[in-house]
């Protein structure tokens, strides 16, 4: 069990959690943040983002990152950021594994066509444009650890503390958000209708995700041939830490080179989070979690480190995200949710529906649990074409 007594006075104790939707008594060797992460770890939702997509298919390469390396990453980074500010590590590590949980499969293009879907069915059912409801991914994680995972004999979900539940809701709309104000009840949104912030771990983990996909995927887009040294070199965080590890390495090239690099952005941009989030925590005084919660954004980089992300963010979506062949895929892969979504509305008897809720929703809730390989099976059963060889 960690020592909470070394925390810092502004970190999340488990201790002091706001605890469940069903209590539960505590146990003897873990603390409560270390249940959530072993529930997460041992759950459905869990084991399938080994088969979901980060930028590249399953089937495209065995070294490309999938939602699962992706999410071991950022717990990896999370934790290296928490210790020396003296957060909950176990608590960053349940957040970490769970931020990704309810996402589709096929990544941003599955998400993407499951939004317009479920919105042209709302339509379709006489709703107003602006209260149709479409598909988040972080609700979707949400409801995931509250409601679709089936494990224990007293309550559906997961039963997460407050706090893990508040970090896995990253990002939520206003609309969203008066929703879950009003099914919830645990105040698990209200941050996002009254300001306010989460914890720092839930802050540090959101960072974490952004250093990690903007790492992965230079080294995924480069193994994939999609992007090239001579592209990536002229981004300028690259390009330093490329000077530096050749400085350190003259003669260093290829893969090794490449590793290098990533290596040295990845330590920078870590110590840069913890100098600049100490240097906020001392300018607002921050001494307990209330005071975390009013005080805004206080896990942050640097100026200067935060306009480089921004350029790398950029070159990323311009070269590879938007890259004809990516698109291609996504292209493809939209068309297989929105045809999977109609024949299952059409047609319950070809799907396990679940027993409760308005069908379009449980339409989504079936197809965003798929893999990848799965839904590409499904769609083939169903349509009688293969769309990935």
């Amino acid at each position: 069990m960690q020592d909470e007594g070394r925390l810092a006075p502004y970190a999340a104790h488990a201790a002091r959690s706001r605890g469940r939707r069903h209590p539960e008594a505590a146990a003897p060797t873990r603390t409560d943040f270390q249940r959530d992460r072993d529930r997460i770890i041992h759950s459905t939702a869990f084991r399938r983002l080994v088969y979901k997509t980060q930028v590249f298919l399953n089937h495209e390469g065995d070294l490309f990152r999938t939602r699962l390396t992706h999410s071991l990453e950022v717990a990896q980074l999370g934790r290296s950021i928490a210790r020396p500010l003296g957060l909950n590590e176990d608590l960053v590590e349940a957040i970490a594994l769970a931020h990704d949980l309810g996402h589709t499969p096929f990544g941003h293009a599955g998400q993407d066509a499951l939004n317009a879907c479920m919105r042209e069915a709302g339509r379709r059912a006489g709703v107003a444009e602006e209260d149709a409801p479409g598909f988040e991914h972080n609700l979707q994680s949400l409801r995931v650890v509250d409601r679709l995972e089936e494990r224990y004999p007293a309550f559906d979900g997961l039963n997460l503390t407050f706090e893990t539940r508040e970090g896995i809701l990253k990002h939520c709309s206003r609309r969203t958000a008066r929703y879950l104000e009003q099914v919830d009840g645990t105040g698990v949104a209200r941050r996002f209708l009254e300001g306010g912030s989460p914890t720092l771990e839930a802050q540090l983990c959101n960072l974490a995700d952004e250093i990690a996909y903007n790492a992965h995927d230079i080294d995924d887009g480069v193994r994939s041939g999609l992007l090239s040294w001579s592209q990536i070199q002229e981004v300028p965080l690259v390009g330093h830490y490329r000077a530096q590890a050749l400085e350190a390495h003259p003669g260093l090239d290829g893969r090794r080179l490449l590793f290098e690099t990533i290596r040295l952005m990845l330590s920078e941009q870590v110590y840069d989070v913890i100098d600049q989030t100490r240097s906020r925590l001392a300018d607002h005084g921050i001494v307990d979690v209330e005071q975390v919660r009013q005080a805004g954004p206080l896990v942050v980089f640097s100026d200067g480190m935060r306009q480089s992300s921004a350029e790398l963010k950029q070159f990323l979506f311009r070269n590879l995200y938007r890259h004809p062949q990516v698109l291609d895929t996504a292209s493809k892969a939209q068309r297989i949710v929105r045809e999977l979504f109609d024949a299952y509305l059409a047609q319950p008897s070809e799907w396990p529906a679940p027993p409760e809720g308005a069908r379009p929703r449980r339409v989504a809730d079936y197809i965003a649990g798929m893999t990848d390989r799965f839904a590409i099976r499904e769609h083939e059963r169903l349509y009688g074409t293969v769309l990935f060889p």
